[in-house]
Order: C-alpha cells, then sequence, then structure tokens
C-alpha cells in the first residue's frame, strides 16, 4: 500500500512538473508573436489578431467600436469592446498602444 501511495505521488509530481514548463513555454512564446505594439486605432483586422486571445470576431468588434466611437484615448478603453474583459486586457496591455509615432518621437526631443 505505501509503494502505491509513493509511486501516485511521484507521478503527480511529475505531471505537475511537465505541466508548469509546458506553460512556461508559452507564456515566453507570446511576446515573439507581437514584436512590437500593436495600436488599437490603425491597426488591421490580421494585425489585431497577433495580439493574445483575440480572434477574429474580436478583432471585428474592435474594428467595429472604433468606427462608431473614434479612437481610443487610453488602452484600457479596449475593454468597452464586448469579448474583452479585464482577464484578457491583462493579457494584452502590454502588446498594445493608442500612442502614435510622432507622439513619441515628440516627447523624446
Amino acid at each position: 500500500m505505501k509503494n502505491i501511495v509513493t509511486k501516485t505521488l511521484i507521478l503527480g509530481i511529475g505531471i505537475g512538473l511537465v505541466f508548469s514548463f509546458l506553460l512556461s513555454l508559452q507564456v515566453q512564446a507570446a511576446p515573439k508573436d507581437v514584436e512590437k505594439k500593436i495600436n488599437i486605432n490603425t491597426a488591421s483586422l490580421a494585425e489585431l489578431q497577433k495580439l493574445p486571445r483575440i480572434g477574429e470576431k474580436v478583432a471585428q468588434r474592435i474594428i467595429d467600436y472604433r468606427k462608431e466611437h473614434g479612437k481610443f484615448k487610453k488602452i484600457e478603453e479596449i475593454m468597452k469592446v464586448k469579448g474583452i474583459g479585464e482577464k484578457t486586457f491583462k493579457n494584452l496591455k502590454a502588446f498594445i498602444t493608442v500612442e502614435e509615432k510622432s507622439k513619441k518621437l515628440m516627447a523624446h526631443s
């Protein structure tokens, strides 16, 4: 009986380690998909789909929201789009911007 418990415990730890390793690989891979921040005010459907957890339908909703309400003033406003809540926003915020390139250049001058 002791032997079965020990084997089960070792197997459980092994599975946990493998799962943790695979999860860390997935997290490390996400930033590589998005090399630079995507401007959610100007991005195309294809560009928006490069963002984590954004598929074709949500990307289209972002574009539709822009057309109806105008440009996003801050990245947090993307949570007004159906399908993007706080959890999704936390995954997105490192990869999105609303700033124009010229504004960044002027700020650094």
